[in-house]
């Protein structure tokens, strides 16, 4: 049993989202509540080419234990050979194969969720990868390839019986990407059919919303994910929910901000390609904070161009002196918007 599912524990895990869960962001995440962390997926094939930026992905810091490495292919035995080498460079907790990815790069090489159209392949995977390694296997799995396929429950006991000792399920097929509505229902067979536990994924955006799922399913984990791009707080404010059954003070607009500096501090230092460069790939990520933010589209305007950590301050400063203007601005647009519908 992996032991961060003890007595009656119920951990909440941070997704692995590529291009969003990196060694920073992950700390942030560990700090507001995050229990058990997996790093974003790494090709087995770059791994065992010893490619500088694919090695890059594995890193994590130790206060981010527990943390899983996520590996996605088809070639059992290659991957086998590849979580060994990780695991002689960073000793993670456990090993975590994707067979959920829906991106096309992945599946095309018969990578992630395209496996679920092939059970016999993914099995042997599964098989060759837990008996190469001597930590704990786990594996990320969609429900199915698209509505006419779901087969959730089939994988999960293959892959049960293959030796894997923990299933996360996201409730969507590989067809529906990131739309549609998650299927609870199919997460909760999968839970119900085999003794290992199972992390439901999918549509969790709250405190209440573990613990409904956790109320009406089986399943021994929450795993969260675009929630979190956004409100890295959603795991305080979960717990904070599942102890005391009401809802947490949400972070207010200067804890954000801090929040958003102290990301891009921390980031700059561990980028090779200097403060200019980091603070681009920033954009996007200081964007998500923004979305609960009133006149945040006065933000993410901003944000679109930001190039150092001074002109963020500028930034946040120029916002915090006009913000009411801007929140009367930004209901006004919106109540127009309504109006028109």
């Amino acid at each position: 049993m992996l032991p961060w599912f003890h007595d009656k524990s119920f951990p909440l895990y941070l997704a692995p989202m590529a291009g969003v869960t990196d060694v920073v962001f992950r700390a942030l995440c560990k700090e507001l509540g995050a229990d058990v962390m997996v790093t974003e997926f790494v090709s087995s094939e770059g791994i065992l080419q010893r490619d500088d930026r694919t090695q890059h992905y594995t890193e994590f810091d130790d206060s981010q234990h527990p943390i899983g490495v996520q590996l996605f292919g088809a070639d059992g035995a290659r991957m086998g050979e590849a979580a060994r080498k990780i695991i002689d460079w960073k000793q993670p907790d456990f090993i975590d194969i994707n067979f959920g990815c829906p991106v096309n790069k992945v599946v095309s090489k018969n990578g992630g969720s395209s496996l679920l159209k092939n059970c016999p392949l993914l099995a042997d995977v599964a098989r060759e990868v837990t008996k190469a390694v001597n930590i704990p296997v786990t594996a990320k799995m969609r429900i199915g390839w698209d509505a006419q396929s779901i087969n959730a429950v089939e994988v999960a006991k293959l892959l049960e019986d293959s030796g894997i000792q923990a299933i996360t399920v996201h409730g969507r097929t590989r067809a529906q990407g990131y739309s549609g509505v998650a299927d609870w229902d199919v997460i909760a067979q999968v839970a119900d059919a085999v003794k290992i536990p199972v992390i439901g994924n999918g549509d969790i955006t709250s405190g209440s919303d573990v613990e409904r799922r956790r109320a009406q399913t089986n399943v021994r984990g929450i795993m969260i994910g675009r929630a979190a791009m956004s409100n890295p707080w959603v795991f305080q404010e979960a717990k904070h929910y599942l102890n005391t059954g009401t809802y947490a003070e949400p972070a207010g607009i200067e804890q954000r901000f801090a929040l958003m500096r102290r990301h891009c501090e921390m980031a700059i230092p561990r980028s090779r390609r200097g403060e200019f460069e980091m603070m681009r790939s920033m954009r996007t990520r200081l964007m998500n904070y923004t979305r609960s933010i009133p006149g945040g589209k006065y933000l993410r305007g901003k944000f679109s161009h930001v190039s150092s950590l001074m002109e963020l301050d500028s930034i946040l400063a120029d916002y915090l002196t006009q913000r009411e203007s801007l929140s009367a601005r930004q209901e006004e647009e919106e109540s127009v918007l309504a109006d028109a519908e």
